[in-house]
């Protein structure tokens, strides 16, 4: 005799994060049926529209936010400096003081910080501060940090950004996360996701907003997935490390200081198909392979979970579509999301913006007054001259660089003393390596870590090394059959 399926009316749900295969238990009635389908449509178009449309080449997110950020002219940076600041007097007093007797988010927060995180807190705070002093007040400061090519080329551009986008990003992600969306684009790329990549088919989403918005969301989109046990461990650190990548407007300004405008295109194409056969490689070896099938709840991820849906059929469409009404049914309030993303959000945006400072200032002062870069050039070589890559000596220095900042490897190109002579091969090779290494401490390997993300320090820093080694021999081959 079958067994009767469970039947959970939209009244009777207590998770609005239930997972995917339990929607098809949710029976839709009536006016809840309505609500789900207009729901579903209207937060859809609105999150598409935010995150993915563009009005004369730049995002409306990326308009949004910027807009924001312009709102408080120069005063922006005395926020950042108040947010960094204090931050850092929480984690001496959470860490040091209250030694974990206060039970409250805050706490819980700093609670599980290290001495490290101590050195990094107030590293931040003397950054931003003295970048502050010097840029709204013009009082002088010490060159190594306020300079164009390091806290120049990190507190403005990215610190600030930052800010802008955690806050912006709090208010539509909800859009794009609890109202179905997800769930017809993992219903519908799962069966190419999941054998490629061994991600589901949501990963996509995380993917294209890197792509067309900033690798900072896409980090940020794929941490919330993960704390909502969309994706397991594994699967998390697979999406963050491999799809995080920059978007086409910051392409677009790395590969014309390249030199290599005209073929804007055809590097672009070239390196968006690099970026996913990096990562269908990298997913199958360590660190990534080694983390644990488990969600962040602690259930651990079964076999079954995996094959669902790694075939297309008939009800491929249908099962995407209902679910997808059905996620925006049972989804808290629009309002209720919204305050409870600011709120998660609130609580990671000083560690976020503390650690980008820290971390990306200090990295820009050993990329540009160290020779550190440079002596790790020579391990990468003769690795080029196997690979035959065109004036190999004069940009083996750009391959480690970027792990401190993804526009340094064109930026040390031009400065070496062969740079007039570089080949136009040998630039765009530069180009497509830097584009595919995803992973840098100005930006995306700082907010896996200030998220707190399921990533020690030093797996990153073998993702880097890996996904540059295997990044070589492909633009190679690219530069010698493409351009």
């Amino acid at each position: 005799m079958e067994e009767k399926k469970k039947v959970i009316r939209v009244e009777e749900v207590t998770d609005p994060d239930m997972m995917s295969k339990e929607l098809d238990s949710v029976v839709l009635e009536g006016g809840n049926k309505t609500k789900g389908i207009i729901l579903f449509l209207i937060c859809s178009i609105i999150g598409i529209a935010v995150f993915f449309g563009q009005i004369e080449g730049s995002t409306i997110f990326g308009i949004i936010y910027n807009g924001f950020v312009d709102l408080f002219g120069q005063a922006i940076y005395w926020i950042l400096s108040i947010v960094i600041t204090a931050n850092f007097i929480c984690h001496i007093y959470f860490k040091y003081i209250d030694k974990g007797k206060t039970k409250n988010a805050f706490a819980d927060v700093y609670g599980n910080d290290k001495i490290i995180h101590t050195v990094l807190y107030g590293l931040g705070a003397v950054y931003v501060i003295i970048y502050t002093l010097w840029i709204v007040h013009g009082m002088n400061m010490p060159e190594i940090v306020i300079s164009d090519a390091t806290g120049g080329n990190v507190i403005p551009p990215i610190v600030k950004g930052v800010f802008g986008i955690v806050l912006a990003g709090a208010v539509f992600m909800p859009f794009l996360l609890n109202y179905g969306i997800l769930e017809i684009i993992g219903v519908l790329l799962e069966p190419l996701m999941r054998p490629l990549f061994k991600v589901p088919g949501k990963s996509a989403l995380d993917a294209t907003a890197s792509f067309v918005s900033s690798s900072s969301l896409g980090v940020l989109i794929t941490n919330r997935l993960w704390k909502n046990c969309v994706y397991t461990e594994k699967e998390m650190v697979a999406i963050m490390t491999g799809f995080s990548a920059v978007s086409i407007g910051f392409a677009q300004l790395v590969i014309d200081t390249a030199g290599c405008g005209a073929q804007f295109f055809e590097i672009y194409a070239v390196s968006f198909v690099m970026v996913f056969l990096i990562e269908m490689i990298t997913v199958r070896i360590p660190p990534v392979s080694k983390k644990k099938d488990v969600y962040y709840n602690g259930k651990v991820q079964t076999e079954e979970e995996r094959k669902e849906g790694a075939r297309y059929s008939v009800q491929t469409i249908p099962t995407g579509i209902w679910r997808s009404v059905k996620r925006a049914a049972i989804a808290h309030s629009v309002p209720k999301n919204v305050s409870l993303s600011l709120k998660d959000s609130i609580l990671v945006l000083p560690q976020v913006l503390t650690m980008l400072s820290a971390i990306g200032v200090s990295a820009m002062i050993l990329a540009e007054y160290t020779p550190v870069f440079k002596w790790l050039g020579y391990i990468f070589q003769p690795v080029l001259m196997l690979c035959q890559v065109p004036d190999a000596a004069a940009i083996a220095p750009s391959m480690p660089v970027g792990i401190a900042e993804m526009f340094l490897p064109v930026l040390v190109m031009n400065s070496t003393a062969a740079a007039v002579s570089i080949s136009m091969q040998a630039r765009v090779f530069v180009c497509l390596v830097s584009m595919c290494q995803i992973i840098f401490f100005s930006e995306t390997a700082t907010v896996m870590m200030a998220t707190k993300s399921p990533i020690k320090f030093w797996e990153i820093i073998v993702c880097f090394i890996e996904r540059t080694l295997i990044a070589i021999p492909l633009a190679s081959l690219a530069v010698h059959l493409i351009f």
